[in-house]
């Protein structure tokens, strides 16, 4: 099954002006040479180091025996239901990939207290946890291991024997799990996080969860050549200058489902798309829609469409001004992989780092290490605490009021980012507040659950062009959760990455509306009734 793209209106002029070049250049050939030299001299050093992707089916099909081994041999013994700790690019391929596959898979990418504490109280006796993390520093993951530990030890179950590590060889996370006596997988190091759906980071926990991997493989695998042939029809360069090609250039990128086999596939894009290009001051920003999403028709100058479609398209002609994109999963990971690093090109900018995201971390580590009292709320209006940063100023103090002001503060070329610190299983909902407030604003609004979008499109909010506003949603107040050896608890780490983030967004100009909710369920209700 092959990847089909195809392209209207400003996509397609692109597309024209900018493909032939790039068959000129050898761009697609370079790629899968691994040719580092493609960025440009200030890229090259980065780039030399992750490249591997463009290899991940050939290395990851050596994985596939031993992921299905460990599978046999958990549910032998009863242990059926499985839990992926990790954050970015080691959740959301394997979450996309479950779900598209219909299997159950418990994707724990928060710090939230109530949905660890919902998480380590689900079927624990049948339970097995892939801890993923490329270094193993990365302190949401660290936390989700150390919980997990002794909720198994307090049940009576050798933690070895239930919790599976993924992590870069030699990696410090890699050195203590083997050293503790832990079954440990290799990922591919040439891989960065937000390239890595193919390999082990991808594979290992869906595998487990009961994915036919060898199948996504094999889908990947059928793209292979068509991608590292410079040819006019080349999926990934077609598709690279579709979404960066056009003059001027439309940088919000609207991502729709629209008869897709494909669950979720929109998240996954947004971190490749958004960390990949979101720096220098330029970037691309995925806005994940439903297909009748206020950006779908609102006919804004600045946002392209691209709509996920199903195979079948004779009956069908392709919507003006729109990207239709068609295929496999294994197929489409790999086309859109090849297109960002194409974009990046066209962009001028590096696509394989991420300058802006340790910020947001060092922030965080350094609220949690001098643990300063809040910061106390400018306002309390319907039982909200109203917080602002950036220069963010509310002449109105009621909630209306401070939400007029954030919208206020939008740049005509800009977009709202909605980043919600709370239980995501608890409140599936909430994304709708997107679209109401994409309506109210006129604008563009991404939504991301904190914090694992810091690992996605936090990289975009610091790095990329400086026209968002930030709408901050913190739960605080409910039942904590301590972590084992640590001088801190979930509840705190969540309040810290939030206020860290905040103050980050704020040293780069951009304005941030942080809503405190004391009573969460209370809280997100008057949310729904106000904004929606």
């Amino acid at each position: 099954m092959t990847v089909t793209v195809a392209v209207t209106g400003a996509a397609a002029e692109a597309v024209a002006r900018h493909v032939p070049q790039l068959v000129a250049d050898g761009v697609a050939g370079r790629i899968t040479t691994l040719d580092a030299t493609l960025w440009g001299p200030a890229a090259e050093d980065e780039a030399s180091k992750r490249l591997g992707w463009t290899e991940a089916v050939a290395v990851s099909e050596g994985l596939v025996d031993d992921i299905l081994a460990l599978r046999d041999d958990l549910r032998a013994k009863g242990v059926d239901h499985i839990v992926l700790g990790g954050m970015g690019g080691s959740s959301l391929a394997p979450e996309v990939i479950a779900n598209t596959y219909g299997v159950p898979l418990t994707v724990l990418d928060s710090t939230d207290p109530a949905q660890v504490r919902s998480a380590l109280e689900d079927r624990l006796t049948r339970t097995a946890v892939v801890i993923s993390s490329k270094s193993g520093s990365t302190v949401e993951t660290d936390s989700q291991k150390r919980v997990y530990e002794r909720a198994f030890r307090d049940a009576g179950i050798d933690p070895t024997e239930r919790i599976v590590v993924v992590t870069d060889p030699g990696s410090p996370l890699d050195q203590s799990a083997r050293a503790d006596g832990y079954r440990v997988f290799n990922a591919d190091p040439t891989v960065g996080g937000r390239y890595s759906a193919l390999t082990a980071f991808g594979l290992v926990p869906s595998g487990l969860a009961g994915v036919d991997i060898a199948e996504l493989l094999d889908e990947a695998q059928a793209v292979s050549l068509e991608l590292a042939i410079d040819s006019e029809k080349n999926p990934g360069l077609v598709l690279g200058a579709a979404i960066a090609g056009t003059t001027p250039l439309r940088d919000k990128l609207g991502i729709v489902s629209d008869g897709t086999h494909i669950v979720g596939f929109g998240d996954w894009v947004e971190q490749l798309i958004a960390e990949s290009t979101g720096k220098d001051g330029t970037g691309i920003l995925p806005v994940v829609l439903d297909v009748d999403s206020y950006e779908v028709t609102a006919g804004l100058p600045d946002v392209q469409i691209v709509r996920l479609v199903a195979n079948e398209r004779e009956t069908r002609e392709v919507r003006d001004g729109e990207i239709e994109v068609s295929g496999s999963l294994g197929g489409q990971l790999l086309v859109w992989e090849y297109a960002t690093a194409v974009a990046g090109r066209l962009l001028g900018i590096n696509p394989f780092d991420q300058p802006d995201v340790e910020s947001a971390k060092i922030a965080a580590r350094g609220l949690l290490d001098a643990r300063p009292e809040p910061t106390p709320a400018l306002f309390t209006s319907d039982g909200i605490e109203v917080r602002t940063a950036g220069g963010l100023e509310i002449a109105d103090h009621t909630l209306d009021g401070a939400i007029d002001a954030l919208l206020a503060a939008l740049p005509d070329d800009g977009y709202v980012s909605i980043q919600a610190y709370l239980d995501r299983p608890a409140f599936p909902g909430l994304p709708a507040l997107r679209d109401a407030l994409a309506r109210r604003a006129g604008r563009p609004v991404t939504f991301g659950w904190g914090p694992r979008f810091l690992h996605s499109t936090g990289q975009f909010h610091k790095g990329g062009p400086a026209v968002g506003v930030f709408l901050q949603i913190v739960g605080a107040g409910e039942r904590d959760l301590d972590i084992p050896d640590r001088p801190f608890t979930f509840g705190q780490l969540i309040q810290a990455q939030a206020a860290g983030d905040a103050s980050v967004l704020a040293e780069h100009g951009r304005p941030v509306l942080t809503l405190t909710l004391p009573h969460v369920v209370d809280g997100v209700a008057t949310l729904r009734e106000r904004i929606g």
